[in-house]
């Protein structure tokens, strides 16, 4: 899994790169466009990942202490959060397709949509994974003693609570 992690980050760090290097090239396009976005809900989707993070980490802390229920229980409210953070997305991209906006409208756009999809889809995964830990968790196959798919689980959640620590700042606020 670290492998997997350490790998999903490399290419993260290409796209803040190339996103970082265009930007260069067009300060003034990134930053008219970038006042196009809701800061409002990107500032709302990082407290919510931040609190699902802090649901996982409960949810490992659980198991760790026996509590194979409440393991499950702190795991699907941060599935709750990946949910939440899920629709604000949907909502930001509605509206921005309404708008008639796409990739091809212009280089920010471009990224925009290609970072945030990209993180979206990992939210996703991150969601199914914390659902299959959840239904292992219920079924007995976590304890005290063997947790490691649990703390694996809640690896990749922070790595997608990490990504995006680093992308909304990035994409929605820095000038």
């Amino acid at each position: 899994m670290w492998f997997f992690i350490l790998a999903e980050l490399l290419v993260f760090a290409v796209f803040f790169a190339s996103y970082a290097f265009a930007r260069s090239g067009n300060v003034e396009l990134f930053n008219h466009y970038q006042q196009t976005l809701n800061r409002d809900i990107g500032a709302a989707n990082t407290i919510i990942l931040i609190t699902g993070s802090l649901f996982v980490v409960l949810a490992v802390q659980a198991i760790k202490a026996g509590k194979a229920l409440l393991c499950r229980n702190w795991l699907l409210a941060g599935m709750g959060m990946g949910m939440l953070f899920v629709t604000l997305k949907l909502i930001e991209f509605t509206d921005k397709f309404a708008h008639g906006i796409s990739l091809s409208t212009n280089t920010f756009y471009m990224f925009y949509l290609s970072l945030t999809f990209f993180h979206f889809m990992h939210v996703i995964m991150g969601m199914i994974i914390l659902g299959a830990v959840a239904w292992k968790a219920h079924t007995g196959d976590y304890s005290a003693t063997q947790h490691t798919g649990v703390e694996t689980g809640a690896s990749y959640w922070h790595m997608i609570d990490l990504v995006w620590i680093v992308l909304f700042p990035l994409v929605y606020v820095m000038r």
